[in-house]
């Protein structure tokens, strides 16, 4: 069993007054891909949300043996978890040079940036294409791949991930996904992954939580929870 970078203890998020986490509990193991899954407003992206302390939240959050909750969203950075947001969370106006360059802004190592942009452009050889091309003006699928460029920027240790998929034409998806798989492999970069498209995550992922109205309801080996027809009908809708 590998050790665990990031462990989440008995995790509650508030929005106001209305509580939308009760006792969430799950680790992702250093290089391991984990996905939470479950319907729309079970809490997944309030998770990835109260791990960057973007809502209210009590409970513990340990990384890398630290303990990061409540620390300032810009720390949270600094200690090289990125967050990739549902919707992109690029800068639409600048250009795709002028958002990885941004992405790197708290790092000093200019040498160090300069080889993470090649290393970048190897993952993702369309967006040294459009370097000079506005954000906005790239297609969905090139979007969200300037958003996964711009995390990797940062040399991250995890990455989360929300919705990768969300609204994308499926062989897009299937690129982006093949394109996560070798970062992992390769950048030995933890993934935890938030995914409508349960199949496509699971396949993807070695372990899967299931979240039902803030609660993780069963975890498991990817596999197992694949091949359970009861969980597949409850909880994953297909």
């Amino acid at each position: 069993m590998m050790a665990a970078l990031l462990e989440v203890k008995a995790l509650k998020a508030f929005y106001g007054s209305t509580q939308s986490l009760y006792d969430v509990s799950f680790e992702i193991p250093a290089g391991g891909i984990t996905t939470l899954l479950g319907a729309n407003g079970a809490g997944k992206t309030t998770t990835l949300r109260a791990i960057c302390n973007m809502v209210r939240t009590e409970g513990a959050v340990r990384f890398e043996g630290h303990d990061i909750l409540g620390k300032p969203t810009e720390e949270i950075v600094r200690r090289r978890i990125a967050h990739v947001p549902e919707g992109r969370g690029t800068f639409t106006s600048l250009t795709v040079d002028e958002n990885l360059r941004i992405a790197a802004y708290t790092r000093k190592d200019k040498d160090g940036v300069k080889a993470e942009r090649e290393r970048v452009f190897n993952y993702f050889p369309r967006l040294r294409e459009r370097i000079q091309q506005q954000a906005g003006t790239l297609s969905g699928g090139e979007q969200q791949m300037l958003a996964i460029a711009r995390a990797l920027m940062l040399k991250p240790r995890l990455m989360l991930l929300d919705e990768p998929s969300f609204g994308l034409a499926p062989l897009i998806v299937v690129e982006i996904f093949r394109i996560l798989k070798r970062i992992n492999e390769e950048e030995k970069v933890s993934i935890l992954l938030v995914e409508q498209n349960a199949a496509l995550a699971l396949d993807l992922a070695s372990h899967a939580y299931v979240l039902e109205t803030g609660r993780v309801v069963m975890s498991g080996d990817s596999s197992v929870v694949k091949n359970d027809e009861n969980i597949r009908k409850s909880y994953l809708g297909y």
